[in-house]
């Protein structure tokens, strides 16, 4: 009898409970006006925060395509001031001595990095550039901040480039607008350090002064800011070597620009029979 009358309480007491969420239900679907103002607040809240994800979304995504609209038009700017400042260099020179590196005499095109190692002494570079788009060997990768590196290989769509952060890679660069010519390199520690080496002792310079491409390279235009000099040190009684700080920091280079010398091959062919 004792157990037949737990059962039954419990039976009982469930009926209760089951009775009890019905009227609860039922008190929500008839409820007040106050009631049903802070349901729906709850539903539309909760609508919103899904809305809001997806919008969060689409503006990740927008903007991903805002700023490569924005690099194109950059990159098209660059080039028209390229073009000004070369018109400008050439107009000051007498034409018997006017630059070989004019602005015809390269070609230039945006490219995007889809990958880059930077954690090795012979890094590289991937382009999402390849043959199909025009990209040739020996074309050099540049940024308005300086040299990146050199494309070494091609297929169809991609492009393969040894970085400047390769202990491989040499730069000819000038210390400043007029002074002497050494090789640049990778300093192999940093992703913003160089050192630019076999500066004679007589050359004069101050830490902050400016290094540029030389143009003596049939890779790279002229007058390419690179860097700024730092710290020194004297090699073997003869030379400096000189600390330089890259002014493109290869941490966060995405974009790019190739440029092709469309008289490299004939240079290339000169000096080959020459050697000959």
């Amino acid at each position: 009898m004792g157990g037949r009358r737990k059962i039954g309480s419990v039976l009982f007491n469930a009926a209760i409970f089951i009775v009890l969420e019905i009227a609860a239900l039922s008190m929500l679907g008839n409820s007040s006006a106050t009631q049903q103002f802070f349901i729906t607040k709850g539903v539309h809240g909760a609508i919103a925060k899904v809305w809001g994800g997806a919008e969060d979304i689409r503006y990740y995504f927008n903007l991903k395509q805002a700023n490569e609209a924005l690099f194109r038009e950059n990159f098209e700017l660059s080039r028209q001031l390229d073009v000004f400042m070369a018109e400008a260099r050439n107009a000051r020179k007498d034409s018997l001595t006017r630059s070989y590196a004019t602005d015809s005499d390269y070609e230039y095109r945006p490219a995007d990095i889809i990958k880059m190692s930077r954690n090795t002494q012979h890094n590289y570079i991937i382009l999402s550039q390849g043959s199909d788009d025009g990209v040739e060997p020996q074309s050099g990768i540049i940024t308005r901040n300086g040299v990146i590196g050199i494309v070494d290989a091609v297929s169809k769509h991609y492009a393969y480039a040894i970085s400047f952060m390769n202990t491989s890679f040499s730069l000819s660069a000038r210390l400043g607008r007029e002074g002497a010519v050494g090789p640049l390199v990778w300093d192999g520690k940093t992703t913003d350090g160089a050192l630019l080496r076999e500066i004679p002792l007589q050359n004069r310079f101050e830490p902050g002064d400016t290094v540029f491409t030389s143009g003596h390279s049939s890779i790279f235009p002229p007058d390419i800011p690179v860097g700024i000099t730092g710290g020194s040190r004297i090699v073997n009684g003869a030379t400096y070597e000189i600390e330089v700080r890259l002014l493109q920091d290869f941490s966060s280079v995405r974009y790019v620009t190739l440029v092709n010398n469309k008289g490299r091959k004939e240079m290339e062919a000169l000096e080959k029979g020459g050697a000959e």
